[in-house]
């Protein structure tokens, strides 16, 4: 409809019309995000402490008439052709439905071009990234901005915790904590740039929630004491920067020890002795993933930790990671070509 075609009434009317043309799509609109991802958990910190690592899944979206599907999607790198849906049952596609259907925005049809270096079912934030890219790219496409705080909220309800989401979200490490009414609270810190990440993936994936239903309903008041004490070790141990109190500090009860029988050797790879530069071990996330602290002799520690998996005939990748601190990254631009796999 033409602007001269529309018979603007009192200021309320007219402002409700200006509004609908700002927030309208516009067909060949494109928008791209790049979210990191996570490991959480970092021990003792259950489902409270989150850490974003620089690898990305990165996701482009271009506005397309409404003749054609709700979505497409073309993906590349890690799930490619396995398990990631290239239709609305994406992930990402739901996570813009969800936001959505909350702001009381229409979303347009769109195609995503999905690039994606996150191992999936690994414990390291896969389908936290892809709710964030899909809330993000939401807002971006309709021109609403939304606040950190309603992202999180968002992205909690879908994913059921809110440490990962929190992480990839604002980036560096960050404490998480769910409300009683579903808000989020997080702080981010900074965090050491000479700690590195060492992510130890065995071949064998590990669905979170099969993860999750190992755990028991309830626990021992000396194993929450435990895991309360080492949690604030852990945070004042990384402000001091006091090294030698991270391997204590990293020492969980309450959910390492009923997960670690769920993949072969993984119970092995956590056990791996201290060494030389070796800080802290500890799952990342619900696992299978290993995840190592460390300053230094990245490559031998990495290589330990992966022999337990090995010895029990489970191969593994090895990853040196650092904390990407910008979180999530959102640009304007140039649209996708007419065509798409």
């Amino acid at each position: 409809m033409k602007r001269e075609d529309i018979t603007l009434g009192n200021d309320d009317e007219r402002a409700a019309v200006n509004d609908a043309r700002d927030d309208a799509p516009r067909r060949g609109h494109s928008v791209e995000v790049r979210v990191p991802a996570s490991t959480s958990n970092l021990g003792a910190g259950f489902d409270c402490f989150g850490l974003a690592l620089r690898l990305y899944l990165r996701v482009r979206a271009t506005v397309v008439p409404e003749t054609s599907d709700p979505c497409r999607v073309r993906s590349t790198g890690e799930g490619r052709g396995t398990v990631l849906p290239n239709d609305e049952e994406n992930l990402i596609f739901r996570a813009m439905c969800l936001a959505a259907e909350r702001e009381g925005l229409r979303l347009p049809h769109v195609r995503l071009a999905v690039r994606n270096e996150i191992p999936l079912g690994r414990g390291l934030g896969s389908s936290a990234a892809a709710i964030v890219a899909g809330l993000s790219l939401c807002a971006a496409l309709c021109g609403r901005e939304l606040p950190d705080a309603t992202l999180l909220r968002y992205a909690a309800e879908l994913e059921g915790h809110a440490d990962n989401v929190a992480a990839s979200l604002l980036g560096g490490w960050v404490t998480a904590c769910v409300r009683e009414d579903g808000g989020v609270l997080a702080v981010k810190r900074r965090w050491p740039q000479d700690i590195k990440v060492v992510v130890v993936s065995p071949h064998d994936s590990l669905d979170t929630e099969r993860a999750r239903a190992a755990l028991p309903r309830e626990v021992r008041r000396s194993d929450a004491v435990h895991n309360i004490q080492r949690a604030a070790l852990f945070c004042a141990a990384i402000e001091a920067r006091a090294d030698e109190l991270l391997w204590e500090a990293m020492q969980d009860r309450l959910h390492q020890q009923h997960r670690e029988h769920l993949v072969p050797g993984l119970a092995d790879a956590l056990a791996t002795p201290r060494r030389p530069g070796l800080l802290g071990l500890a799952l990342s996330g619900a696992g299978p993933s290993v995840l190592a602290l460390a300053r230094d002799n990245f490559d031998e520690i990495g290589e330990a930790v992966a022999s337990g998996f090995r010895g029990s005939g489970v191969e593994a990748t090895v990853r040196l990671l650092e904390v990407d601190e910008e979180g999530r990254r959102t640009r304007e631009c140039a649209p996708l070509p007419a065509t798409i796999g």
